[in-house]
């Protein structure tokens, strides 16, 4: 929505919906102020998404767009309406690679982390110190902490403007601290005079400030901090790229009807009314009404049917669907924003930003922990210099408690674990998209399974072969199979691969003629063999035959030749092999499965009792909107569902599930409105996906835990004095080692 279009629905005293992109955040905690100052505003309600950098916003009248912007920048970030989508095809998503916001951070922590491993060696191990290691220290430590740390500081900068603390507050005062008191002991004191050694103490006593120096905690917390930031980017990048794959699948141009001539136009162009042409093969442009032609529509992408429907003049057809039989002249009655697959990239859109925001941990405890540190250590300098006299003393015990409170384990406790967990997912077909997916897989109690490619192949193949009595079946299958192999229908290549493998090599057919809506005929071995619905009637046991079949949820097709039918060819979407065991595992983990299909209610229920669903957890013949409000209404049962799906039809089910499961096999925007990603397109890894990322998730949690109990048993000690800075980044060092350490026990997880 556009200012103009929302301050004349203002002016009407209507409410107004308008969404932002905000500029600035750097953690969950930025979000949730830039929402709390918008919400303090009358009328408005907002909530905004650290995840897509959005804020979606509900005001009334008296509310101009201008005013919400403003009051954003006076929060300290950066606020303006999205660009109208131009006309041209989206672009795909940049990758890490190509994203030069990304590649910019990538190259500040190389040479931060380049620059500040010798500084770090140096300090630490005391037989390195040559004469003036101190000064080398300085100059390498120097770029690190003002040109690596720039980020930090800027962020910093900008809180303190408005009166707030976050990560980057503390950041950036211990590591400035610790650089400016280096530099004071360097040009000052006694540190910066030849020959001289920074001895190892646990304790701060009164001579110690003026010659000791942090360079290496300043330069080791900007390069272990950026590191974190770049793995946290690394996964938020690839997270926001859906509605880009859905709107992808449409055509990119048609071929129009102007006076009778074909022009080749882009669909933008397309107007209601306008009269365009679809081949074989290609995507149908927009949604239209049938005026000339008959073929068979494949729309599995969009509604999840796996057999292809046979359209003639009058039926609907529906943007972004295959046409896979003849050609079709089709009039457009939805352009742009109206159609099927505009909207379904609205409901994707709607659920991404509906969803509840799971707060990062260590933000959450920083609004607190910030504040609280930095006033410890200005009681500290104050109790020392008060009860000692000494300044250094004072100053080196404050330095010490910012020091030792550094947040580089929380800083890692969730990237680390994280990178650990995906690239085990990864070894197993498991793709995590990042930390914001993981909590809600403890709680998950209901899985929700599309059915067509996710339970089944999603492939029409040949089930069964029922012959009349008398009749040989490898007959009927060479006959048949030759003849639908000169068809284009997706049930007639299923036929075909059917009786070649069954039968072997086909006959040539001769006169082949395709019946619209009833089937194919022509001659083979000197016989008139037809199949479809082209016989008037059926011997006794092939009527039993099709109905079985038909309650089985098996598509019948009748086969036969000289008049006579001869035999039944059942056709179905397969299960797949796998799909019994693993709703039996999805079972064990306490989960309860649920049939989602676009299928009808024969077809969903036959699968079903394959795999070992209940007849009463099967929902069938549902449209996308309608899988939307599926998942919602288990959710409304007090439910935490997940679901499990590979297609577009799946796509906003998928966003607005508490936990996403999208099959690699399937589609783009499946997988990227997905949480998790099951590479190998087996659904047994599903149960593997939700244990590892129960794993991962309490792996994280551990790290935080331990994080934080550092920090607060280390604070005291630091504050009494009991450790001086170089033990604070020595102790600090460790716990980000045993972050570390501790996530590296995933890459064992079976």
């Amino acid at each position: 929505m556009t200012s103009t279009t929302a301050e004349t629905a203002i002016a009407t005293g209507t409410t107004s919906e308008v969404e932002l992109l905000i500029g600035g955040m750097t953690c969950a905690s930025c979000a949730a102020r830039v929402e709390r100052k918008l919400n303090r505003m009358e009328g408005v309600s907002a909530t905004v998404n650290f995840a897509t950098e959005k804020a979606k916003i509900a005001f009334g009248e008296g509310v101009l767009v201008a005013d919400l912007i403003a009051t954003v920048e006076k929060t300290g970030y950066t606020a303006e309406e999205p660009a109208p989508p131009e006309p041209e095809p989206v672009a795909a998503p940049k990758t890490p690679e190509q994203d030069p916001e990304l590649g910019a951070l990538r190259h500040r922590l190389l040479v931060s982390a380049l620059l500040a491993a010798p500084v770090v060696l140096l300090a630490m191990v005391p037989a390195l110190q040559f004469d003036n290691w101190q000064w080398l220290s300085l100059t390498l430590a120097a770029p690190v902490v003002v040109w690596g740390g720039a980020p930090f500081h800027r962020a910093a900068w900008t809180n303190a403007r408005h009166g707030a603390a976050t990560m980057d507050t503390l950041v950036s005062v211990g590591t400035l601290a610790a650089f400016g008191w280096s530099l004071w002991a360097l040009f000052f004191g006694d540190a910066g005079m030849p020959g001289m050694h920074d001895a190892f103490r646990l304790t701060v006593s009164r001579m110690d400030g003026a010659s000791t120096v942090y360079l290496e905690v300043a330069a080791g917390v900007v390069a272990l901090i950026l590191l974190g930031r770049y793995l946290e980017a690394r996964s938020k990048r690839r997270a926001g790229a859906a509605l880009k794959a859905l709107m992808e699948l449409g055509a990119k141009d048609v071929a129009v009807l102007r006076d009778g001539r074909e022009i080749r136009v882009p669909v933008s162009s397309l107007a209601v009314g306008d009269r365009f042409v679809v081949r074989p093969g290609e995507k149908i442009a927009t949604d239209g009404t049938v005026t000339e032609g008959v073929s068979a529509v494949d729309a599995s992408m969009l509604t999840g049917e796996s057999v292809p429907v046979d359209v003639a003049p009058g039926d609907r057809v529906t943007g972004a669907t295959v046409n896979a039989g003849g050609r079709l002249v089709v009039e457009a009655t939805r352009v742009g924003a109206d159609t099927q697959l505009a909207r379904m990239a609205k409901l994707v859109e709607d659920a991404q930003n509906g969803k509840a925001e799971v707060q990062r941990l260590a933000d959450r405890i920083s609004a607190v922990f910030v504040p609280v540190v930095i006033l410890v250590a200005l009681g500290t300098f104050g109790v020392w210099l008060g009860v000692t006299g000494d300044t250094a003393a004072a100053f080196t015990a404050a330095v010490a408690v910012l020091i030792i409170a550094c947040p580089c384990a929380l800083g890692l406790a969730t990237p680390t674990a994280l990178m650990v967990g995906t690239g085990r997912g990864a070894q197993l077909g498991i793709l995590i998209k990042g930390p914001e997916v993981l909590e809600s897989t403890r709680r998950v109690d209901t899985v929700v399974l599309d059915k067509t490619g996710t339970v089944t192949t999603g492939r029409m193949t040949l089930q069964q072969v029922y012959v009349a009595d008398g009749e040989d079946e490898k007959e009927l299958l060479r006959l048949a199979g030759a003849l639908e192999h000169a068809s284009e229908h997706p049930v007639a290549r299923a036929v075909a691969a059917g009786a070649e493998e069954r039968a072997g090599r086909l006959p040539r057919v001769e006169h082949f003629e395709n019946v619209p809506g009833r089937g194919v005929r022509g001659r083979v071995d000197g016989r008139e063999v037809a199949v479809g619905r082209l016989f008037d009637e059926l011997p006794q046991e092939l009527a039993r035959a099709a109905r079985e079949s038909e309650q089985e949820g098996r598509t019948a097709v009748v086969a036969g030749w000289d008049g006579q039918a001869r035999g039944i060819l059942a056709v179905a979407d397969a299960v797949k092999e796998s799909s019994a065991e693993a709703v039996r595992e999805l079972r064990a983990l306490g989960l309860r499965p649920v049939l989602l299909t676009g299928d009808n209610r024969t077809v969903a229920e036959a699968v079903a009792r394959t795999v070992g669903i209940d007849s009463g957890d099967v929902f069938a013949e549902v449209l996308p909107e309608d899988k939307v409000d599926v998942v919602r209404r288990l959710q409304r049962e007090g439910r935490t569902v997940a679901m499990v799906g590979d297609g577009v039809n799946d796509a906003a089910a998928l966003a607005t599930a508490d936990l996403g499961l999208a099959m690699g096999t399937g589609t783009d925007a499946a997988i990227e409105a997905g949480d998790l990603t099951l590479v190998r397109g087996d659904l047994r890894v599903a149960a593997d996906a939700i244990r590892l990322s129960r794993r991962t998730l309490a792996t994280i949690k551990g790290n935080l835990v331990w994080a934080f109990g550092y920090n607060v048993a280390a604070l005291p000690l630091a504050a009494a004095g009991l450790l001086n800075p170089m033990i604070a980044g020595a102790a600090m060092a460790f716990s980000s080692v045993f972050v570390v350490t501790n996530s590296l026990r995933l890459r064992r997880f079976r």
